[in-house]
């Protein structure tokens, strides 16, 4: 029976793609299947906050892309609307593994996926999502759960090695904020003990906020024209642009915090990392000309953002033995 009330579902088309909206009494987040299964709305209620960055092109069909010069980057950038990603089987940038050619951020990004509604009540909604990625033989499932009276969002994916041999990858969850919930000043809490490893090289020639070298102790770290810069505090925009990759949590989870906050949690055994990306509007040449104001908070299995040969070499991959299915559980939370 459709509802107005409680737990509900909505079964709806948005710019031509199909999407699932589940909502309560505090949450509306809605999930587009037919792109990747991105979240492209995480909507508190009560003070009507979008939490999720939306980028200025909007939401675009990638089958509808026709035309462009063959790029391995743009394939992902043309059709990025900002959001909430899962990122499988690599990583960042384009990558090759074992001959097959991966583009940025790997495959299921770009990806259709196929859904079911697996609970739909008054006091919980729930939909599996599930897709098979095209160069690597891996299966994804996820299945988004919101229960009646929460402000939290439940999420469990499920990948599996569909091989007869040992494959490695490469699995985040690409979380950014924006307007109106991310502005200066909003504060970022992390577990004691976090450590801060700064990409090799700036990801914005004119600069960047932390040195190389490190590790450095979150949150205060060596800043790249000298003193320090205190990572918990989002800046002000046109502030550097940069990418450092947190660990040491002996649990997941991070905050983000204006007049109201989000807390992640997720299972740091599996994902051990959390990339923090910072595009406060620096970048001013392609892909964002200026016009990004965004923070990603990214829980990831390995670094860099150099795609999955890189986290081959360096060890962090990720190891599927055949046949093999490793759970993630993640909770998202509005704090009040």
């Amino acid at each position: 029976m459709r509802r107005n009330w409680a737990a509900r579902l909505r079964h709806v088309t948005i710019d031509g793609l199909r999407a699932v909206v589940l909502e309560n009494e505090r949450l509306r987040v809605t999930v587009v299947p037919g792109k990747g299964g991105d979240v492209v709305e995480f909507l508190h209620k009560p003070t009507d906050t979008d939490f999720v960055w939306l980028s200025p092109q909007g939401l675009r069909d990638p089958r509808d892309h026709l035309q462009g010069a063959a790029d391995d980057v743009a394939q992902f950038i043309d059709h990025y609307e900002g959001g909430w990603q899962e990122i499988f089987p690599s990583g960042g940038a384009p990558s090759e593994y074992r001959g097959a050619r991966l583009a940025q951020h790997g495959e299921v990004s770009g990806l259709p996926w196929e859904y079911d509604v697996v609970a739909d009540s008054e006091q919980e909604v729930a939909v599996r999502l599930r897709v098979r990625t095209r160069r690597l033989p891996y299966r994804l499932e996820k299945t988004f759960r919101l229960r009646s009276g929460t402000a939290a969002l439940e999420i469990e994916g499920r990948a599996t090695n569909d091989a007869d041999l040992p494959l490695h990858a490469m699995w985040g969850q690409h979380i950014v904020y924006g307007a109106p919930f991310l502005r200066p000043g909003a504060r970022i809490r992390l577990p004691e003990g976090v450590q801060v490893i700064p990409h090799e090289t700036a990801i914005n020639p004119p600069g960047r906020r932390v040195r190389a070298g490190g590790p450095w102790r979150w949150p205060l770290v060596p800043a790249d024209g000298g003193g320090e810069s205190d990572l918990s505090v989002v800046q002000e925009p046109g502030s550097p642009s940069d990418i450092v990759y947190l660990t040491g949590f002996d649990e997941g989870w991070y905050e983000i915090l204006t007049d109201v906050g989000m807390r992640v949690e997720w299972d740091a055994t599996l994902l051990p990392y959390l990339w923090m990306w910072q595009e406060l509007g620096a970048s001013t040449g392609y892909p964002w000309w200026g016009r990004a104001y965004t923070v990603g908070l990214e829980p990831f299995s390995s670094m860099p953002t150099d795609g999955l040969g890189a986290a081959v070499a360096n060890g962090t991959a990720l190891v599927l033995e055949p046949h093999e299915t490793k759970v993630l559980r993640l909770r998202a939370e509005v704090l009040p």
